[in-house]
Order: structure tokens, then sequence, then C-alpha cells
């Protein structure tokens, strides 16, 4: 199986800024895309940001020019840098991966973290 497990997470002022930090581990053949998706309450769950193996990103419009997302070269682990936060950022922050397995390589599978909350205040 897979883990991804997420960090950085926390309460910070408008203004400020966070990075949250996502390392996958455990039977990991290749990992095509990793990214970083949110869900506030009462809202669904949407993509944040995403890197592919190529190195190729994708924002939403909300954090472009505010968020970056990099893997800086780390082997199977994704960073989020979150810049200028504003209270609408504030969400529960899940990492995605997908993944071929060691026991299935020629299918892809998406695997979540537990979720980091982050908290901006006004």
């Amino acid at each position: 199986q897979v883990q991804l497990v997420e960090s950085g997470g926390g309460l910070v002022q408008a203004g400020e800024s966070l990075r949250l930090s996502c390392a996958a581990s455990g039977a990991i053949f290749s990992i095509n895309t990793m990214g970083w998706y949110r869900q506030a309450p009462g809202n669904q769950r949407e993509l944040v940001a995403s890197i592919t193996s190529g190195g190729r990103t994708n924002y939403a419009d909300s954090v472009k020019g505010r968020f970056t997302i990099s893997n800086l070269n780390t082997k199977n682990t994704v960073y989020l840098q979150m810049n200028s936060l504003k209270p609408e950022d504030t969400a529960v922050y899940y990492c995605n991966a997908e993944v071929s397995t060691t026991s299935t390589i020629w299918k892809t599978y998406n695997f979540w973290g537990q979720g980091t909350q982050v908290t901006v205040s006004s």
C-alpha cells in the first residue's frame, strides 16, 4: 500500500505564510502526479495545485500568484508554499498522489493523506 503523510498546517493571520509538506511512501513504482486539494466546511473538495513527474504545474485561479507547488527534486515529496494567505484559504488541505504500485505497474490509483488544517484569521 501507499501512505501519504502531511505536515505544516496551522493557524496564521491574514497576509502570513505557511508551507505544507507531503511525503509518499510504501509500494510505489512511480508517481505520475502529486497535488493538494482543500475542503472548507459545507464546500466540495477542490484542487488547489498539482505537479506532474515532468514538473508541469497547475493552479486554481484563486491561488495563482500566491501559492507555489514544488518537489525540489525530493523523491516522492511535494511542498505547497502558501503566501499572502487570506481567510478564505481556511480549509482542511489534503495531499493526493496518482501512483502506480509495485504490484500493478500498468495501472494508476489515487491515494489521499489524512488532511491538515489551515486556518487564516482576519
